[in-house]
């Protein structure tokens, strides 16, 4: 799930892991009100954010018209990438609020001190489970996503062969050369990825399932971008490409894209998704430290948690909202898989073994 944000249309069908900067708000006509650069009387607040962050423009108009702030939104890389350019300068950060970091990379960001804690209105309507942070509040959920393993219904259908639905399952010979996934060291989802097998088979466990996977002819690319729309098969980019392997790491949330911006819109969706190899993130926003708009920032925190806002990012950053009673859309919950048991880890796991898990995939699998 990372930053993604003013792209076409065209180009978020190609680029599922996520959204599109869109509708990111100009400086409006007051932000000449800003004095001596410390952001008092500044009408605009600026969202750093990965690549994938995408709201609709009424929606943006619509906290432009409660709160009198413009949004600007700065894409800004990678999860991993944006977040490290936000340590590299804390306390006099690029923007006033960061978008993006999710419960793989939370504690990094936390233990680098990048946040002023903020208590957003309207946390009482989003469950506790996703609150991560909730005795300090430096961060606010915003969203969930699962990672999953996705694939291509006519491959297997012309194959005669069930696709795989579970982790075990990928380890089969008869899905030997079909898996592509992401380089954990450098994506999101592949980090995912392999923490969702550290939870499912336990320390004790994972590595040699990965031993397993290798010799059944796993493909390790560097991102999402070049595994979903080059190597898979199932996907509008991969058709274009030719590829050739029909199962990928990518999102429950996938299969929707492939319906929404395809011309015409297909009755089903072409790809499917193997419940039972998710990951569960959740994603957060934060108030940056030494912003210079910080009562703009604190309001568009509150904003994000609004109904207005949460129910308007599932066909623009296909994502699932926090907030109890958000709806969905129609062609979100028709074609987009529900998750009834991720993997999860809790995030001081994750902190503490974070990097030795990476390297030790790495010398598994890569090298």
């Amino acid at each position: 799930m990372s930053s993604i944000r003013k792209k076409t249309a065209a180009a978020l069908a190609a680029a599922l892991g996520v959204s599109v900067l869109a509708a990111c708000g100009g400086e409006s006509s007051g932000d000449s009100g800003a004095k001596g650069g410390d952001g008092k009387g500044s009408k605009t607040v600026t969202l750093v954010s990965h690549d994938s962050f995408a709201a609709s423009e009424a929606v943006l108009k619509e906290f432009t018209r409660q709160t009198g702030y413009t949004v600007k939104v700065l894409k800004s890389g990678d999860t991993a990438v944006a977040l490290n350019k936000e340590i590299l300068t804390k306390g006099s950060p690029q923007g006033d609020v960061f978008f993006g970091v999710d419960n793989t990379l939370l504690s990094r960001a936390l233990d680098n001190g990048v946040f002023t804690p903020h208590e957003a209105k309207g946390l009482d309507q989003v469950p506790a489970t996703v609150q991560l942070d909730k005795d300090k509040h430096r961060v606010t959920p915003i969203d969930t996503g699962d990672v999953c393993v996705n694939y291509d219904k006519k491959y297997f259908a012309d194959k005669k062969l069930a696709p795989p639905q579970t982790f075990e399952d990928l380890a089969k010979p008869e899905y030997k050369d079909l898996l592509v996934v992401e380089n954990a060291a450098t994506s999101s989802p592949g980090l995912s990825f392999v923490l969702g097998t550290v939870a499912h088979f336990g320390e004790d466990g994972w590595q040699d399932y990965w031993k397993q996977l290798k010799g059944n002819g796993v493909k390790v690319v560097d991102g999402w971008e070049q595994a979903y729309n080059e190597e898979f098969s199932g996907s509008a980019g991969g058709k274009k490409a030719k590829a050739d392997r029909p199962l990928v790491v990518s999102y429950a949330s996938s299969p929707p894209v492939e319906v929404l911006f395809a011309e015409p819109q297909p009755t089903e969706a072409p790809t499917g998704v193997a419940t039972g190899t998710c990951f569960r993130q959740v994603e957060f926003a934060g108030l940056l430290k030494g912003a210079k708009n910080e009562a703009g920032g604190k309001a568009l925190l509150d904003f994000m948690v609004s109904k207005t806002f949460q129910e308007d990012m599932p066909l623009n950053m296909f994502v699932n909202p926090v907030v109890s009673g958000a709806k969905l859309p129609e062609l979100f919950t028709r074609h987009g898989a529900v998750v009834e048991k991720p993997a999860t880890l809790a995030p001081d796991t994750i902190s503490k073994n974070r990097e030795q898990w990476v390297q030790t995939w790495s010398s598994l699998v890569v090298k």
